[in-house]
């Protein structure tokens, strides 16, 4: 992997754990920064979340500080110029899912533009 790839999977991983963090998901302007406006997702549930649907969700403390989600064997790999996959395993009290991301990057700085995640036993 080139220098240049490393730093764009090293910043769509940065993106993806402040995604994760408790205090970014609180804050709908910090969620904002990092989702792409035409952002979609399809959750373990089977849901599809758009931007305002998954807001909502981020807001209402899905994530709380006392069980973060816990994360294992993130990866990344450059897709073309300016797009990201991430794949990893996340762990939100004891709901374990695989997780994939696509990000892209804007004039703003890198996005998540979709995201996927199945459940896993």
């Amino acid at each position: 992997m080139t220098d240049e790839s490393e730093r764009a999977v090293q910043a769509a991983i940065d993106g993806e754990m402040r995604l994760l963090d408790p205090e970014v998901r609180a804050s709908p302007a910090r969620v904002l920064e990092l989702l792409d406006p035409d952002f979609t997702e399809i959750g373990a549930s089977g849901r599809r979340w758009d931007v305002e649907s998954i807001l909502t969700v981020t807001s209402g403390g899905s994530v709380s500080r006392e069980s973060p989600v816990t994360v294992s064997e993130m990866s990344g790999v450059v897709l073309a110029p300016g797009v990201v996959h991430l794949t990893y395993f996340a762990d939100n009290q004891g709901r374990r899912a695989w997780r994939s991301s696509l990000w892209r990057l804007t004039e703003t700085g890198w996005r998540m533009y979709f995201h996927q995640g199945t459940l896993t036993g």
